[in-house]
């Protein structure tokens, strides 16, 4: 066992010396001059969105605005935690004699999602994405659970600037201005 050269006064002295590094420290970050940002005030100001952020799911729809899903299921099939429950009824085309599935209901719980874009993936229509609205905080969690074939979507709080990615990002710099 290596035994301990030092004094008790050079103890002190070391101790002394360690709390005026740690006293240094402490004021020169105080005397610092910090930033904030001001989230949900300024929001559009110090939005710094990832273009490939996942937040939400959402059906695509076209110029008329119909959804393209055809109720083929392959989402929820992949799926890894049962997050999109399907509903269908298969209907016959009067025209054609043909049956066709027919979409009653597209439930997505956004509260289980874990965002792995395997349904994205999946969709041989591409009839759904992702999108980067984040806001998606609520009291209730039953609120969580989405109708996507019911809602239109129309691009959330921010649409804006979440599609663009948000306010431009400066590496070292915090937007903290106001518009």
């Amino acid at each position: 066992m290596a035994k301990n050269d030092k004094t008790y006064f050079e103890g002190i002295a070391d101790g002394l010396k360690t709390l005026g590094v740690g006293l240094k420290t402490t004021l020169k970050e105080y005397f610092t001059p910090k930033s904030t940002e001001q989230y949900p005030e300024n929001r559009k100001t110090t939005l710094h969105m990832s273009p490939r952020f996942r937040g939400r799911l959402v059906f695509k729809r076209d110029e008329n605005g119909a959804y393209k899903c055809t109720a083929c299921t392959m989402c929820e099939k992949i799926c890894p935690n049962d997050t999109i429950k399907i509903t269908s009824h298969m209907e016959t085309n009067p025209e054609t004699g043909r049956k066709k599935r027919t979409l009653d209901e597209y439930a997505y719980d956004l509260g289980d999602c874990m965002f792995c874009e395997l349904c994205v993936n999946a969709c041989n229509f591409d009839a759904i994405e992702f999108t980067n609205d984040f806001e998606q905080a609520v009291f209730n969690r039953s609120n969580l659970l989405l109708k996507l074939d019911k809602e239109v979507y129309d691009g959330g709080s921010l649409p804006h600037l979440v599609k663009d990615g948000g306010a431009p990002l400066t590496i070292g710099k915090f937007n903290t201005k106001t518009k």
